[in-house]
């Protein structure tokens, strides 16, 4: 299996796929697009797996290789693509087309509509897909919202720490004058501070009175402890709670 083909045919699939449902393409690091992006891929994965069974030596053809192949007892998925195929030759929008391959790969789903007559069989699947769309926008807005509330809380901690004047390098300079103190098991990470060449890892200890620090520079890896003071501890968490929320409200 060509991973490279199929990776590239799921990223057209994907693109086709917003462009004609007539939305603004969104950024390729979105839920939306990673979800779409995963669901084209499988289907070309079947599909790939479709042509191939299709290849001399394999199972009969299907009038349709790049189709899926249909899951149930032999006999049924015969029957069962059969019908699909006679189904979708009468359905006019591609859209709808393309999600019943996708949505519809048990034969027995196909099966039992063998004595429904062709409106009534266009009406419920009109009806499944408007309730599929329905839902996969449900959720994209519930994710944007997600989104947007957790960029929200992000720029307000970024405020509060731009307002009370914190900064890694300011935290850093305190912590190199703090009085060093006996060592103590290590604890929750307060906060990881960068600044130039040197990064942070400050933590509680327990001992209440002292915090660890594990620092990289170019000298290397050294790990000390330092006096506790309540009013660096409530900088150092404000700040690690503004990096923890900016790097969430970018996921």
């Amino acid at each position: 299996m060509d991973l490279k083909a199929l990776r590239n045919e799921a990223l057209e699939a994907t693109s086709r796929f917003f462009l004609e449902r007539g939305d603004i393409l969104p950024d390729e690091d979105s839920d939306e697009w990673e979800a779409e992006y995963h669901r084209q891929f499988e289907l070309a994965k079947r599909r790939a797996a479709a042509r191939r069974a299709a290849a001399p030596g394999g199972p009969a053809a299907d009038a349709h290789p790049e189709w899926p192949e249909l899951t149930g007892a032999p006999a049924e998925k015969r029957w069962g693509a059969e019908l699909r195929a006679a189904r979708l030759k009468n359905i006019q929008s591609k859209e709808l087309r393309d999600w019943l391959i996708a949505a519809w790969t048990t034969a027995s789903d196909w099966v039992k509509t063998r004595d429904m007559p062709g409106p009534a069989f266009l009406r419920r699947a009109e009806a499944q897909y408007a309730a599929s769309r329905r839902e996969a926008e449900a959720q994209a807005a519930a994710r944007a919202a997600e989104e947007q509330a957790s960029a929200a809380a992000a720029n307000a901690l970024r405020a509060r720490v731009e307002a009370a004047g914190v900064t890694a390098g300011g935290l850093i300079d305190l912590i190199d004058v703090s009085p060093r103190s006996a060592a103590a098991p290590v604890r929750g990470k307060l906060a990881e501070l960068r600044s130039g060449k040197r990064s942070l890892r400050v933590f509680e200890t327990s001992n209440p009175d002292v915090l660890a620090v594990i620092e990289k520079s170019e000298g290397g890896r050294n790990e000390y402890t330092i006096e506790r003071d309540d009013g660096l501890v409530a900088d150092l968490k404000l700040f690690g709670e503004a990096e923890a929320a900016t790097h969430g409200s970018k996921r």
